[in-house]
């Protein structure tokens, strides 16, 4: 149980979980990751007979982090010290446990959720919000993310290397366990109001982005990549609709050489987007808090430094080209006054696949970079 001046529900807390291996007959401990109280939750703690570690570093992510790390148990249920978990209803948890299961999850919509036991943003938008995201990107049969009571085999999750210090740990904990292969399954649980007269430590909007950061920061295919992919191919259709010349929409709605330069720009910020993507997916594999993808692996094998080189040479010449056409035009009327529309949409066309060349070459050499001594 993590703790910070819990003094007002720590005991009950500590009853219900003694309570529980009592009756269950299981040989267990209940462990205190203490994160500097000041009202008397450590004297609590220990006259109730749970065992206290104090962590010298805030958070509540390295509270439980420091508290894992001490305990003693093969299994550890998790749970806040708040009142809000039923500590005498573990019975599902260990079951699924001894069944072979790296981590269960709690799952609160499932179980019941008490009248005011959570806020209705949490509830309605935030948390269906955040589990939604983190199942698309880490395809994870999760229905609530971020339930604070769960369980799991002490030494698997020591194992991840978790480091995150706040409330973003609880995501962590599912996508490292997701993405290295843990066995995760869900289970129900309840929620009830905290017993606490005090505010919660949990801070919606700043909490809240801290998690969505995490789920961004390691899916670099949902941040980068398919974004990427959309707008430059959103971008490459409208180029090639409009590169022989304007186009009739409605009688009233003509596409022309305004909507070619929204076109282009869109292919050159779609592929540097997607090239940050390759970028950060091939740092993040060799850094190791990614695993290695397959798919990732063959296309850098297809995907050569010399390779991208030559289709990045080819892309560049091909507006050079279009470059030098567009000044030999304009040197035929003495560097005077040409037609607007197909001298601006070929130096446009051009100046585009020059930056698309340049783009793909300089990320082709910095992937390079980022694979020294590999």
């Amino acid at each position: 149980m993590p703790c910070l001046n819990e003094a007002e529900t720590l005991a009950t807390c500590i009853d219900k979980a003694k309570n529980f291996l009592a009756r269950s007959k299981i040989h267990g401990e209940v462990l205190v990751a203490d994160n500097g109280s000041t009202d008397g939750s450590l004297d609590i703690a220990a006259t109730h007979g749970a065992r206290v570690v104090n962590v010298p570093i805030r958070g509540y992510g390295a509270a439980l982090r420091h508290g894992i790390e001490n305990a003693r148990g093969q299994y550890v249920i998790m749970g806040d010290s708040d009142d809000s978990y039923d500590f005498t209803a573990l019975d599902p948890f260990v079951a699924e446990l001894r069944s072979g299961s790296d981590l269960v999850m709690g799952n609160r919509f499932q179980g019941g959720i008490s009248a005011g036991a959570m806020p209705l943003l949490h509830r309605y938008l935030g948390n269906p919000v955040l589990s939604f995201l983190g199942r698309l990107f880490f395809r994870l049969n999760v229905g609530d993310f971020h339930c604070g009571l769960r369980g799991f085999n002490r030494d698997k999750v020591l194992d991840l290397q978790l480091t995150a210090p706040g409330m973003e740990f609880a995501s962590e904990m599912v996508v490292r366990s997701s993405l290295m292969g843990l066995r995760i399954s869900e289970v129900p649980t309840t929620l009830s109001p905290d017993g606490r007269t005090r505010p919660p430590h949990l801070r919606t909007w700043h909490d809240g982005w801290r998690h969505l950061r995490y789920l961004l920061l390691h899916s670099p295919r949902w941040l980068f990549m398919f974004p990427g992919a959309v707008v430059f191919g959103l971008g490459a259709i409208l180029t090639i609709l409009l590169a022989a010349g304007p186009v009739q929409i409605s009688p009233s709605v003509v596409l022309d050489t305004h909507s070619l330069i929204v076109g282009c720009m869109a292919m050159i910020v779609g592929m540097q987007c997607f090239s940050f993507g390759i970028l950060a997916r091939s740092y993040a594999a060799l850094r190791g808090f990614l695993p290695a993808s397959v798919t990732g692996e063959r296309l850098r094998s297809a995907a050569t430094l010399e390779r991208l080189l030559i289709v990045g040479a080819l892309l560049t010449a091909v507006g050079i080209a279009g470059l030098f056409h567009s000044i030999w035009l304009w040197a035929n009327v003495s560097f005077g006054p040409l037609e607007y529309g197909s001298m601006v949409r070929t130096l446009t066309i051009s100046c585009t696949l020059i930056a698309l060349g340049l783009q793909l070459a300089f990320t082709a050499f910095l992937q390079s970079v980022i694979e020294i001594g590999t």
